[in-house]
């Protein structure tokens, strides 16, 4: 298998955009990066043309074998979470978890998978509007409703439309680093970061940075101050709002707490400062914002379950 090659496995009356987000995402150019480009394949286990939801057609698309030399294989979606999926796609999705591949449920593909049997006694998610559907048909899965998405390891599922867009810029970040999944999100207009365990449903996707947003603009000046002790009092005192009203704002416009939000800040600042260059763990852990070296690493084996030491190693090699 290649550790590049990304297969997405297409299917009758797709809609575009589910099929265009790991595309996407995955198959950005990288070569100004200096990051190898990676391989998308789109597959099928029916014969095309393939109808989309869109109204044309799909066609040229490569045969279920095609995943025999994927990493990593994507289920971006399902027609119809009451349809049972292809016997062929199941089996093909059974063999290439089996070899080692690592398999992604976007939105409801978390339904083939769990079809295929590799969610049961595992972590999920799913879009919140079929939650409750996909918990009556698969309770052995432990379903996580309130998400973005989760990573299991080897199996990933995602909420729906935007979520997917965060779970595959998590796994380019995995795979190529935190600078260039920041670089795709960049030139897609989308929030660089956003953890996996962030709310779903939340009213304002991203804050704003128009000029008179008051929100937006004390989140970019956070942004630029890592390094410094930040604390809600004082975000609230620069937006000129209430401790209260900050807090209500903040939550909707993001989807979860000023704390865990500066956190996960502050863990993907250090990601791209370790991947730069050669500072000591301690000199980025202050300019991280976490003080030192131990509480750099306590964060970071949290949120990433491994150290900043073997993160670097991970992407020198």
């Amino acid at each position: 298998m290649n550790d590049s090659t990304v297969a997405v496995l297409a299917f009758d009356r797709i809609s575009p955009f589910h099929l265009a987000v790991p595309c996407t995402v995955l198959g950005e150019d990288r070569r100004a990066a200096g990051v190898p480009q990676g391989r998308v394949l789109v597959c099928a286990s029916e014969r095309g043309p393939l109808r989309t939801t869109a109204g044309f057609r799909i066609d040229g698309l490569r045969g279920l074998a095609a995943l025999k030399s994927a990493r990593t294989v994507i289920v971006p979606s399902w027609r119809d979470t009451a349809e049972p999926a292809p016997p062929a796609m199941i089996k093909a999705l059974r063999a290439a978890h089996a070899r080692g591949a690592r398999i992604v449920g976007l939105c409801v593909g978390a339904f083939v998978l769990a079809e295929a049997g590799l969610l049961d006694g595992r972590p999920a998610t799913t879009h919140w509007a079929w939650a409750d559907e996909f918990a009556r048909r698969y309770p052995r899965v432990q379903l996580n409703r309130d998400v973005l998405y989760v990573d299991d390891g080897d199996v990933l599922t995602s909420a729906g439309t935007a979520a997917a867009i965060d779970c595959c810029l998590h796994l380019l970040r995995q795979q190529h680093g935190a600078e260039l999944a920041n670089r795709v999100a960049r030139r897609m207009v989308v929030a660089p970061h956003r953890q996996g365990g962030q709310a779903q449903y939340i009213e304002q996707p991203l804050p704003k940075s128009a000029r008179g947003d008051r929100l937006g603009a004390v989140l970019e000046w956070a942004l630029k101050h890592l390094d410094q002790r930040l604390s809600l009092d004082q975000l609230a005192e620069r937006a000129a709002m209430s401790r209260r009203t900050f807090t209500r704002r903040f939550r909707e416009a993001t989807g979860t707490t000023v704390v865990q939000w500066l956190l996960n800040q502050r863990i993907a600042h250090a990601q791209r400062l370790l991947e730069r260059g050669e500072q000591p763990i301690e000199a980025i852990a202050e300019q991280a914002g976490f003080g030192s070296a131990m509480s750099l690493r306590q964060h970071f084996a949290a949120a990433l379950g491994t150290s900043p030491s073997a993160y670097r190693r991970q992407f020198r090699s």
